[in-house]
């Protein structure tokens, strides 16, 4: 161990000392390097053209200050490394302008701002690319779902719930369950896009400036959707990063769900999904074994995932209403994160599922057991012999225990030992017809057709609605990706 006097003369006597250099500077510069580069020098065209327009600086300066910025703005980021002279990238970016068109007129590009608006403007900006990268990839996940739901509209297979078999339903009806929790994280995910599509700029470090800027026109720039009015909100406001981490984290939980299912569905000993060999691995040693490690590896990324975004939450917790370095640099990173992650999952379950073959006859042989239709028996003896339900729910449920004390199913039965069993609660005798539809799986579904239930033909009505929905839903986010893009370019080539 190093004496304290040798420690303290490696580090240095002056800010920054090594470690700080070390474990603090170097990498931070290397997360603004990879995540903030490219909108770093949006930024900065987007105040220079604001500047001139408010003729706080001279067009003249103005065309300088552009010409500048978009050379640096050519650099390979990648090649870039901290160097003890500069902060941040910042100030070695302002540096690299400066080298350009001279300090006094780099120095200039900073009227009227502060790192903080710029720092959260520059945050906010990054964070709308992955939301909307990922509301995308929800959508194309959401078509092949809503693709698959088509196809098995008669597929039955086994509904759970306390981890048992309960009732017979669809897979149809099953993989439309899941398109409709996508599609409200979808809109959670939207939500948090509009609360992070805001503009701080203009807020300066706090209180704005004394200078005659225009906050609109650096908002419409950048393509903000509006300002964030209150300079305190714009600075000290952490919301926007609460709201897309909640956003996040369920959308990974309600994945990480079904995803389980699947593997459910996937062993042996249900068989009832197969999945397509691209995404499967042999094991070295067994090789009678698929493992299905695409669906597991997406349901160990989600978990990470959702605990990036966590983590987001857990360092804004308890932090005060201002600007502090907990919301900034060594936040931002777990959320991007989370962001990759996210995007993961939902592009390998696309694969998985657009290739997933489906063993029809095995699942219905598996509503054929352990009883699932005997809703029906209740069903049937309130709705045709006027049952009270209370006294058909007995009725049903000592069959039910009769059966599996015998060891059987309920289509081993013959009709005459089912009228011998209930005939004990009252003159009571079903037709051999009725008894057929009771233990059918097929008619179990079909008479479910109230709305939202099983019946084929509901279930095909609901994804009619939902292409609908879904088509007006997408073409709305290319509208906005398409404007995105419209704005970028145009602030590029801004004519001067």
């Amino acid at each position: 161990m190093k004496s304290i006097n040798d420690f303290i003369k490696s580090e240095g006597s002056q800010f920054p000392g090594k470690t700080y250099v070390e474990e603090l500077l170097k990498p931070v510069f290397n997360d603004q390097r990879d995540y903030l580069f490219d909108v770093m020098f949006d930024i900065h065209r987007a105040h220079v053209i604001m500047l001139s327009e408010q003729k706080i600086i001279p067009i003249t300066e103005a065309r300088k200050m552009l010409v500048g910025i978009n050379k640096i703005a050519k650099t390979d980021y990648q090649s870039l490394t901290y160097q003890p002279e500069y902060e941040d990238l910042f100030f070695m970016m302002e540096a690299k302008i400066g080298e350009e068109i001279g300090p006094e007129l780099a120095g200039k590009i900073h009227i009227g701002r502060s790192r903080n608006d710029m720092g959260v403007a520059m945050y906010r900006l990054v964070l709308r690319e992955h939301l909307v990268t990922t509301i995308e990839n929800a959508y194309r996940l959401s078509e092949v779902l809503l693709f698959q739901a088509d196809q098995h509209l008669e597929t039955y297979m086994t509904g759970y719930t306390h981890t048992q078999p309960a009732q017979p339903t669809t897979l149809g009806h099953y993989l439309l369950a899941i398109y409709d929790v996508l599609q409200r994280d979808i809109k959670r995910l939207e939500s948090a896009y509009q609360t992070v599509n805001q503009s701080p700029l203009g807020a300066a470090a706090l209180t704005t400036t004394g200078f005659p800027i225009s906050r609109e026109r650096t908002c419409e720039l950048l393509g903000f959707d509006q300002v964030i009015e209150n300079s305190y909100d714009s600075i000290a406001g952490a919301d926007y990063l609460l709201e897309t981490s909640t956003a996040l984290i369920t959308l990974m939980v309600n994945t990480g769900r079904w995803i389980q299912d699947f593997l459910q569905h996937v062993t042996r000993e249900f068989g009832s999904f197969l999945v397509a060999d691209p995404y499967v691995q042999v094991s070295s040693i067994m090789p009678q074994k698929r493992n299905p490690v695409s669906i597991e590896h997406s349901r160990s990324i989600a978990s990470s995932a959702y605990g990036e975004a966590l983590a987001a939450i857990n360092m804004i917790h308890n932090t005060p209403f201002g600007d502090i370095v907990d919301t900034e640099d060594d936040l931002q990173p777990h959320l991007y994160r989370a962001f990759n992650n996210a995007n993961r999952v939902l592009k390998l379950m696309y694969a998985v599922i657009t290739t997933l073959s489906v063993n029809k006859d095995h699942m219905k042989k598996m509503t054929e057991t352990t009883c699932i239709t005997i809703t029906e028996l209740a069903d049937t003896l309130a709705r045709e012999h006027h049952v009270p339900f209370r006294k058909a729910h007995q009725i049903a449920s000592y069959l039910s225990r009769e059966t599996i004390k015998a060891k059987m199913e309920l289509k081993d039965w013959k009709i005459r030992d089912i009228n011998h069993m209930i005939k004990e609660f009252g003159d009571i005798k079903l037709t051999s017809e009725q008894w057929e539809r009771i233990i059918s799986p097929e008619y179990f579904v079909q008479i479910r057709k109230i709305q939202g239930g099983p019946n084929p033909e509901e279930v095909r009505r609901m994804i009619q609605n939902r292409k609908v929905d879904w088509k007006t839903r997408i073409n709305g986010l290319q509208q906005i990706k398409e404007q995105l893009s419209i704005k970028k370019e145009q602030l590029v080539n801004y004519p001067l």
